[in-house]
């Protein structure tokens, strides 16, 4: 006994420790926060004179809630030296909220003036930017004339559809280049005249339009090293193209390879002869599109060499049963619909919608066409194999089925009297009759 009592004197302590460490985190949280507030808003206001106010709008906002769940936190901390006597748990609640709303204030103080610390170092440096835009520009304008002399000398050499993609880039890096000084020049008049916000904006499109400008002059120069490279590149694959095609021709002719064949003979063709300017970017692009065919269509007719290629009417053959396996199915479900459960429905289902399959793998129904393309033997056996397999499958649950469900009764039986009999003999059979169990032939003789 006198063990139990320690220990939860020992716990009581303990709690009480506790309890003093998290008011008095409580304390230095809400005082920190508090300090963080009073920051922030100096941050706001030097972030608004330097941004304007659009810009600082999200701040604004996030210190104004801030503010108002730390008047909550300090109503809390008030509560904890008011006159009227609290419990532990009272006081462990409240102090356990303060540290929440405080670590929640300056978490989103510190979110929102970090995502203007780089503007609102921009903003600082702005004369810097200023004065390096129009350094940059400067300099830029420099290559101006010799990207004019790389594209006439490229025009020289190639055809004009190849240059499409630069030839116009050297005039629309001077007109950016135009545009960029005199953002610079709109920038440093806006600031002067304390229209920070609209500054920052001139300033902000001016550093654009110089790395732009500056993106454009390098395409001409990365152009006229990467029309090189695809004059280099096209050499090759055309040699290994026409390696292709004494390969193809040594093939057996399948559909796919005749037709992949015509295409890269007739990309081959349409080269121009040496001397003439030529597009080497579409010459490359459309020889490696029909070398990659070639390959593919060798490879594909090698695999299917491979493997026997069905005869036509084993082709039928199948289709045929597939045919026959689902009528019979059909029609024994649909004479003893009461008897059949859900397997075999399911499997009938199921074998209907793979040989629907079939005639849209096919094109047209399977049963009307005298010819099947090679190409297509293989998988037309198989899905009308599989519709026959699913056909038989519903065929053996649905005899399983009526099987099942037959009265089990002797020759001296039948009719044993409504309820007589075993299982009730004749109301079982009446009760196959009314729901469609027997055979249409049988109905007609008994009705006729």
């Amino acid at each position: 006994m006198a063990g139990f009592w320690g220990k939860r004197k020992r716990d009581a302590l303990e709690l009480q420790a506790q309890d003093a460490v998290l008011a008095q985190r409580a304390g230095t949280a809400l005082v920190a926060a508090d300090e963080r507030v009073r920051v922030t808003t100096d941050e706001l206001l030097f972030a608004e004179a330097e941004l304007g106010h659009d810009a600082t709008a999200q701040l604004g906002a996030a210190l104004e809630s801030v503010k108002q769940h730390l008047g909550e936190a300090f109503r809390l901390n008030q509560l904890n030296f008011d006159e009227i006597p609290d419990t532990a748990e009272e006081l462990r609640t409240r102090n356990a909220r303060i540290v929440q709303l405080s670590e929640w204030a300056e978490d989103l103080l510190d979110e929102q003036t970090a995502a203007l610390a780089d503007r609102i170092a921009k903003a600082r440096r702005a004369p810097e930017i200023i004065a390096g835009v129009r350094a940059d520009a400067a300099r830029l304008r420099t290559r101006i004339p010799h990207a004019r002399d790389t594209i006439a000398r490229l025009a020289a050499r190639y055809a004009p559809e190849a240059l499409t993609q630069v030839e116009s880039n050297p005039a629309e890096a001077d007109q950016l280049l135009g545009f960029a000084e005199h953002g610079a020049g709109v920038a440093e008049r806006r600031r002067e005249a304390g229209q920070r916000e609209q500054a920052n904006l001139a300033l902000e499109a001016s550093t654009e339009s110089v790395r732009r400008a500056a993106t454009l002059l390098d395409a001409v120069e990365t152009f006229e090293v990467e029309a090189l490279r695809a004059e280099s590149t096209l050499a090759a694959i055309i040699e290994d193209s026409r390696g292709d095609v004494v390969v193809a021709l040594k093939e057996p002719r399948s559909p796919g390879v005749a037709t992949a064949l015509t295409n890269l003979q007739a990309a081959l063709a349409a080269l121009p002869a040496a001397g003439v300017n030529a597009d080497p970017f579409s010459h490359l692009d459309r020889l490696r599109e029909a070398n990659s065919g070639l390959d593919a269509a060798i490879a594909a007719a090698r695999e299917r060499a491979a493997r026997p290629i069905p005869p036509l009417e084993h082709v039928h053959h199948a289709i045929d049963d597939a045919d026959r396996q689902f009528a019979v199915a059909r029609d024994v479900i649909a004479g003893h619909r009461g008897w059949i459960g859900a397997d075999a429905r399911t499997r009938l289902a199921e074998a209907e919608r793979v040989r629907i399959d079939l005639d849209h793998f096919l094109g047209a129904p399977a049963a009307t066409l005298s010819v099947i393309d090679e190409d297509h033997r293989e998988q037309a056996m198989t899905m009308a194999r599989r519709a026959a397999y699913l056909a038989g499958e519903a065929l053996q649950l649905a005899q399983r089925d009526i099987n099942s469900s037959r009265p089990q009764q002797g020759p001296d039986q039948w009719g044993g009297g409504y309820g007589g009999g075993r299982r009730g003999g004749g109301s079982d059979l009446m009760g196959g009759i009314l729901g469609g169990l027997v055979i249409g032939s049988v109905l007609d003789g008994m009705f006729d």
